[in-house]
C-alpha cells in the first residue's frame, strides 16, 4: 500500500510525496493519521537549516552533521488500522497520539509506546497533546505556587499553552509578551491577565506595576531569542526563576550575569524535552506519557483548550505552499494543522 509523507528535500523546499506503507511487525500497530500539527518554530528552524537543528550545522547534539532530506512533524493524532502479531489491549479504530511520527498518512509504532485518546476528547484537541506536553513540562519546572506572578515570553503554540497551564497552576497575575497583537488578544481570552509587546520601552516598569512592584516569581521564556532572556532577568523578582522552554538557536545577546543573576539570586532552568525521565515520574520531572495523560484529562474536562489556536486546517498537498510561507515569514500563523482525513486507506 502507498501512503503520503511530507519531506524537506532541500533547504527551504518541502514536498508531499508518495511513500510505501509497511505491514506491522510483531508487537507493532499500523496507524492512519487524522491530524498532524505544524510546530512552526522548530519546523521553520529545520527548514532553513538554522544551527543546532536536525538539518543545520552540528546536527542536534553537535556531534554529527545535519542535512537533507528531513521529515518534520512530531505532533498529531490517528486511528489504529492494523495490529501486528501479539498485540493486546488495542483494537482497530482506537484513537492514539501520533508522537514523533512525522507528517505522514500512515505510521508504525510499538504498541507499548502508544497513548490512547479517551473517548470524550475531540481529535483536534488531542492532536496538540505532544507539543502541549512540552509547555507543561516547562510550567512544571517553574514550580509555580498558588498566587505567584508568572510572565510568559512568546505566544507561539508553546507560549499559548504555557499561558493556560500557568493559570491552571494558580498563577496570578499571568503576564504575556509578544510582538503580535492578535496573539496577545488570544492569550487574554485564554486566561492571561496582562499582555504587552516586547518592544515597549516601559515593559519592565509595567511588569513591576502589575505585580505591585515585586516583579514576577517565574518567567517561562518561549521565544528562543537570546534577547528575551535579558528581558526575563529584568522582570524577574528577587530569587525568581527563569525557565528556558524555547530553543535558543543563536546566542547573540550578552547577559550581565553578575548584575542580573548572581546579585538577584535568580535561577535559570533548562527545560528541553531531553531532560525528561524515560520511566518513573517525580515532581518537576514527569515522563512524556504521564504529561500526555494529564493534558488529555484536562482537555476532556474542558479545562484546557488546545484547538482554540487553530488558524488553518489544510490538506497535506498544500505542504509546499505552507512551508514556503514558513521559510519567508518569521511570524507565521499560529496553529496550522494538516488534515489527513481525506486520504483514507
Amino acid at each position: 500500500m502507498d501512503g503520503k509523507v511530507i519531506c524537506f528535500r532541500d533547504k527551504g523546499k518541502a514536498v508531499c510525496e508518495t511513500c510505501a506503507v509497511s505491514e506491522p511487525k510483531p508487537g507493532e500497530v499500523l496507524i492512519e493519521s487524522e491530524y498532524t500539527v505544524v510546530s512552526a518554530g522548530t519546523e521553520r528552524a529545520n527548514l532553513i537549516a538554522l544551527p543546532n537543528t536536525g538539518t543545520g550545522p552540528g546536527g542536534y547534539d553537535g556531534k554529527h552533521d545535519g542535512g537533507f532530506p528531513f521529515c518534520p512533524g512530531y505532533c498529531g493524532v490517528g486511528r489504529i488500522v492494523k495490529l501486528g502479531d501479539g498485540v493486546e489491549g488495542f483494537t482497530p479504530g482506537d484513537r492514539v497520539l501520533a508522537d514523533h511520527a512525522g507528517h505522514r498518512s500512515h505510521f508504525l509504532k510499538p504498541a507499548g509506546s502508544l497513548t490512547r485518546v479517551p473517548a470524550g476528547v475531540e481529535p483536534l484537541e488531542a492532536a496538540f497533546t505532544v507539543i502541549a506536553a512540552m509547555s507543561l513540562q516547562g510550567v512544571r519546572k517553574a514550580r509555580i505556587e498558588l498566587g505567584e506572578a508568572v510572565l510568559v515570553e512568546g505566544l507561539g503554540l508553546l507560549g499559548i499553552f504555557a499561558t493556560q497551564l500557568a493559570k491552571l497552576s494558580g498563577a496570578i497575575p499571568v503576564i504575556v509578551t509578544d510582538f503580535d497583537e492578535a496573539r496577545r488578544k488570544l492569550a487574554l481570552q485564554l486566561g492571561a491577565d496582562f499582555a504587552f509587546s516586547p518592544d515597549d520601552p516601559e515593559l519592565s516598569a509595567k511588569v513591576r506595576e502589575a505585580t505591585g512592584g515585586h516583579g514576577v516569581d517565574a518567567v517561562i521564556e518561549v521565544t528562543g531569542a537570546a534577547s528575551a532572556l535579558v528581558q526575563a532577568l529584568e522582570c524577574a523578582a528577587f530569587r525568581g526563576r527563569v525557565v528556558l522552554l524555547g530553543c535558543t538557536r543563536v546566542s547573540d545577546a550578552p547577559v550581565d550575569y553578575y548584575r542580573d543573576v548572581h546579585k538577584t539570586g535568580v535561577s535559570i532552568i533548562g527545560a528541553h524535552n531531553s531532560v525528561r525521565p524515560k520511566e518513573d515520574s517525580s515532581p518537576g520531572f514527569r515522563t512524556y506519557r504521564d504529561d500526555f495523560r494529564t493534558l488529555l484529562a484536562l482537555a476532556g474536562a474542558k479545562r484546557f483548550r488546545a484547538a482554540a489556536v487553530i488558524s488553518e486546517l489544510v490538506p497535506p498537498e498544500k505542504a509546499p505552499e505552507i512551508y514556503r510561507r514558513l521559510a519567508e515569514c518569521a511570524n507565521p500563523p499560529l496553529g496550522i494543522v494538516f488534515d489527513w482525513t481525506g486520504r483514507r486507506a
